[in-house]
Parts: C-alpha cells; sequence; structure tokens
C-alpha cells in the first residue's frame, strides 16, 4: 500500500480491515469498546496508510471547551512542588489554544485528610474533562481513581505511580528504583557496620506518601542485597519545628554513636542537613531527593553526599499535556512515562543550576 494515502476514507479502511465502519470511527476516536484483535487489524491499516485525521481543526470549530484538574500540594516559594506546578502552568498557556482551561487545586502534603476534603467537593458544580493527580496518599488516590472510573474521566498521575488502576498515564520516576540508587550511594562512603538513620516527616492521618513508602523499600531491598551488617535507626521529624527536630536528632545521635549514615526520602533533606552543620558531624554522610535551593546550598557546602532528582516540572507539564493530546487531538499517550534519574553530587552540580528538572 502506498504510505502517501491523504484520500483514503473510513469506508476503505473498514473494507481493507474485515470490520464496520462504527469499528473504525471508535479506534480513530478512542471512543466505545472494541475487540483487541479488531483494534489491531484496524491500526496496523491506519499505520501503513498513514492515516491523519484533522483533528486539531475538527476540535477548533466544536468551539468545545475542556476542563482539566490538577490536584497537587501546596508549596512556598522554592520547594519542590513549585516546579510540577510552573510545569502544569506552561502546558496550560500551550492547551489555550484548544479551548482547554485548568484548574488547579492544593492539600497538605502532610495531611491526607486535606486531600479527601477536596474530593468531596469535587464533582458538586463544575464540567470536569481530565484530571492530573499527586499520588502522595495511595489509599485517598485509589478511591478517587475508581469515582474518576466511574464517570469515564480521564486522569494522569505525577510523582509516584499506583501499580493496578486505570490511570491514562503516568509521568515521573521509578521510585523504588530511585530508593534502591540511593542506598548504593550512601554504603559507597560507609563500612557495612556503620548504622544508618531513615529521617521521615510525620503525616496527619494514616497515609505516609506513596512515593516515600516505594522508595524505602528499594532502599531496604539493596541493603540486604549486600548483606548490610549495620542497624538502622528511625526517626520522626516536623515540618517548620526545629526546636524539636533538634532536640529528637541529639538524642538518637547520643544514644547511636555509629550513625554514619542518613537519608531521608523526599525534598526535606535539608532539616537533616542543617541539624548535621549545626552539631557539625562531617563525618555522618547524607543522601536526599530533590533540586531545591536548600537542598543544593548544603549539596555545594558537602553537607549533604548526594541528590537524587526527578524533573518536577517536566511531569507536570507532560501531563497536562497528555489530557490535552488524548481529549482533543485523540492521542493516546504511553501508559508509564519514566523521567531519568539524576544523581547530583557537589562537583556536578553547576550543571545543573537554574535548570528545570
Amino acid at each position: 500500500m502506498n504510505k502517501e494515502s491523504p484520500n483514503i476514507r473510513i469506508i476503505d479502511i473498514a473494507e481493507m480491515a474485515g470490520v464496520s465502519v462504527g469499528t473504525v470511527d471508535r479506534v480513530i476516536h478512542n471512543r466505545g469498546r472494541v475487540s483487541e484483535e479488531n483494534e489491531k487489524k484496524v491500526r496496523a491499516i491506519l499505520e501503513k496508510a498513514n492515516y491523519q485525521p484533522n483533528l486539531m481543526a475538527r476540535s477548533l470549530a466544536s468551539k468545545k471547551q475542556y476542563h482539566f484538574l490538577a490536584i497537587t500540594p501546596s508549596f512556598k516559594p522554592g520547594e519542590y512542588w513549585e516546579a510540577i506546578s510552573e510545569g502544569i502552568d506552561k502546558a496550560a498557556s500551550e492547551t489555550e489554544f484548544y479551548n482547554v482551561n485548568v484548574t488547579k487545586l492544593f492539600f497538605d502534603q502532610y495531611d491526607n485528610h486535606t486531600f479527601d476534603a477536596i474530593v468531596r467537593t469535587l464533582f458538586d458544580e463544575e464540567d470536569i474533562d481530565g484530571v492530573l493527580i499527586a499520588t502522595l496518599f495511595t489509599d485517598s488516590v485509589v478511591r478517587l481513581s475508581r469515582e474518576l472510573d466511574a464517570r469515564d474521566i480521564p486522569y494522569v498521575y505525577v510523582d509516584s505511580n499506583i501499580v493496578g488502576e486505570h490511570q491514562l498515564a503516568y509521568f515521573g520516576t521509578e521510585s523504588y528504583d530511585a530508593g534502591f540508587i540511593a542506598a548504593k550511594l550512601l554504603m559507597s562512603q560507609l563500612g557495612s557496620h556503620s548504622d544508618i538513620l531513615i529521617s521521615r516527616i510525620v503525616h496527619s492521618g494514616k497515609n505516609d506518601s506513596n512515593q516515600g513508602k516505594n522508595r524505602r523499600e528499594g532502599f531496604c531491598q539493596y541493603l540486604t542485597e549486600q548483606g548490610f551488617e549495620g542497624n538502622i535507626h528511625e526517626v520522626e521529624l516536623r515540618i517548620d519545628d526545629t526546636d524539636y527536630n533538634f532536640a529528637r536528632l541529639d538524642e538518637i545521635f547520643r544514644a547511636n554513636p555509629r550513625i554514619e549514615g542518613a537519608v531521608i526520602f523526599n525534598s526535606t533533606c535539608y532539616i537533616l542537613g542543617n541539624y548535621l552543620k549545626e552539631r557539625g558531624l562531617e563525618n555522618v554522610k547524607l543522601v536526599g531527593y530533590d533540586l531545591i535551593g536548600k537542598n543544593t546550598q548544603l549539596l555545594s557546602e558537602g553537607i549533604i553526599t548526594a541528590l537524587i532528582a526527578q524533573r518536577p516540572e517536566q511531569q507536570g507539564y507532560d501531563g497536562i499535556k497528555s489530557l490535552c493530546n488524548y481529549l482533543v487531538l485523540k492521542q493516546r499517550p504511553d501508559k508509564v512515562n519514566l523521567m531519568p534519574i539524576d544523581i547530583l553530587i557537589k562537583e556536578n552540580l553547576k550543571y545543573y543550576l537554574n535548570k528545570k528538572l
């Protein structure tokens, strides 16, 4: 078949595939159910014929308005989620051409009740065509996903994936691998008998961060595989409570003088880093996550040993663009879209500063 077939009609494709015109239409527009066998036949012919329906013109002519929601944590300037939000804003400005409007809704990343409060009123008033979800709280996100499934509203995940749900796509790193890498980086600086401190930020409610759990699993798996013989100590810290944090850390370091490594599985690595700097604990190697100002400053000073970054702006941007491409241009994205896992040390930090990851 000639690859340049601009005049091929849907009826021609149906005849070649041995299916109905309606089946071809459903495949082209991702609308309705089609058997796997028929979909493969139709798509094979579409590809050979280089069939390109003028979906952009059709969308603009229809003047249909699309309303997307982006549900992410609130943030202060310079924090990790600001970069996600900037990516969302960039995509929103580009998709205005397709009559897309994006509304951002924010919750407290340390309190799953605030996420649930958003969900309770989500469907009260406005029509929703697509949703971007930051998947911090697994149980809450799954409940929302099931409700979106029931309403046939497409949704994408960012930050961490939840396997087994019907998300249109996921954009982010493989959290388990990011934890595995953190352990490898840390153990390269320690002896097999050194103790390690794992810090976490206290959450309100029963849900901890989905990504933090996955990273911790990967971290511990590496230690197991390497025959780690030291002890793991854990401490809960509070966001924005330096006095409490210093008191808890003083207590645990006094009781466990063999701690020579530390990790925290989110962007608040600076909390532990500031403590190590203030107390002059230069022998403790610290690995954390995310290229935010407070972390990069401590990395440049040698307080933080390494940072693992995950290109948050790209996650937000790709998430919104994928919803637009799917609903407006009828282009289905890959279900899993993994960001590179960037490893930053003091010596290569200058190549990443002022760049969006």
